[in-house]
C-alpha cells in the first residue's frame, strides 16, 4: 500500500485538502465533469411529472437513482449487485452503480463502484472509487458483465474510511483507507450517470443492502428514481430484506 499527496479540490471557491491512501495498483484518474460522481441533485429530466405516468415512479432522484437513508451517525453501508450487459445508446452514455456514505443533502460522497462508460463506442466497464470532491481512482482489475460484485463504506466516525470493493467471480478484492471530515449524514446504494445518458442495462439486481450492520429496511430509506436524457427513467422497485432492483423503462 503506498500513500498519496494530498488531493486539492476547490469547494465554494476554497481550497480542500484530502488526504487519501491509494492502492499500488490503482490509477489516479483524470479530473472530468464526465467522470466525477457528486453529490445527489435535480437535473431536470422528469418529462413524467405531471403527465400520462404521474404516480407511477418514485421520488425525482435527479442524478441518482436506487435507495438513501437521512439522518447522522452512518458509520457503514454495504451492498452487492450483478454487474449488467448493457447496450450503449451514444458515446455519452455512462453509468455507475455504487455504495457510499454521504451526499444526500451534505457535500461530500465516499463511494465505490463499478463505471460503464459508452465513449469508446462500447461499453468498458472499470472499477473505481472516489472521496468526492476529490477526483475518482481506477483500479487495475476486471470486470466483465455477469460478475458478482460485493461493495462498502465504513467510517469510525473520527474521519478515517475504509472503502472495499470486490468482484467474486474474477477472484479480485481492493481495500482502500482514506481519510476525510464527512458528515455521515446519509447512507445509499446508487446508480448515477454523471451525463444523464444511460446505456440500456435493462435490469440491475441489488442484495443485502445494509447500513450501519443491519437490513437498509430499519432505516425507511427513500427510493428514488434518475432520469436520462432520452426519455428514460431508471426505475426502482421496493426494497425487501435488502434487495431491490432498478430497471431501464420507458418514461
Amino acid at each position: 500500500m503506498r500513500t498519496a499527496a494530498l488531493a486539492c479540490a476547490l469547494v465554494g471557491g476554497a481550497a480542500l485538502l484530502v488526504g487519501l491512501a491509494v492502492p499500488a495498483n490503482a490509477q489516479v484518474a483524470t479530473p472530468s465533469a464526465h467522470h466525477t460522481y457528486v453529490p445527489q441533485h435535480s437535473n431536470g429530466k422528469h418529462a413524467y411529472i405531471g403527465g400520462l405516468h404521474h404516480g407511477k415512479f418514485n421520488q425525482d432522484g435527479g442524478n441518482w437513482s436506487g435507495y438513501v437513508a437521512t439522518g447522522s451517525g452512518f458509520s457503514s453501508a454495504s451492498v452487492s449487485w450483478t454487474e449488467p450487459q448493457v447496450s450503449c445508446n451514444s458515446s455519452n452514455d455512462l453509468f455507475a452503480p455504487w455504495v457510499g456514505i454521504d451526499g444526500y443533502g451534505s457535500s461530500s460522497v465516499e463511494q465505490t463502484g463499478i463505471q460503464t462508460d459508452c465513449s469508446s463506442g462500447s461499453p468498458v466497464d472499470s472499477a473505481w472509487y472516489e472521496m468526492y470532491p476529490a477526483s475518482p481512482q481506477y483500479y487495475n482489475d476486471p470486470v466483465s458483465p455477469g460478475d458478482q460484485i460485493n461493495s462498502s463504506v465504513t467510517t469510525d466516525g473520527n474521519g478515517n474510511y475504509t472503502l472495499v470493493l470486490s468482484d467474486t467471480t474474477q477472484g479480485w478484492t481492493e481495500t482502500t483507507p482514506a481519510s476525510y471530515q464527512g458528515a455521515n449524514a446519509s447512507a445509499e446504494a446508487i446508480m448515477e450517470s454523471p451525463t444523464a445518458a444511460y446505456p440500456n442495462f435493462g435490469t440491475v439486481n441489488f442484495s443485502g443492502f445494509q447500513i450501519n450492520g443491519s437490513d437498509a429496511g430499519s432505516f425507511n430509506p427513500v427510493a428514488l428514481d434518475a432520469s436520462n436524457s432520452s426519455g428514460f427513467e431508471d426505475h426502482t422497485s421496493g426494497l425487501s430484506g435488502g434487495s431491490f432492483s432498478i430497471a431501464y423503462e420507458q418514461e
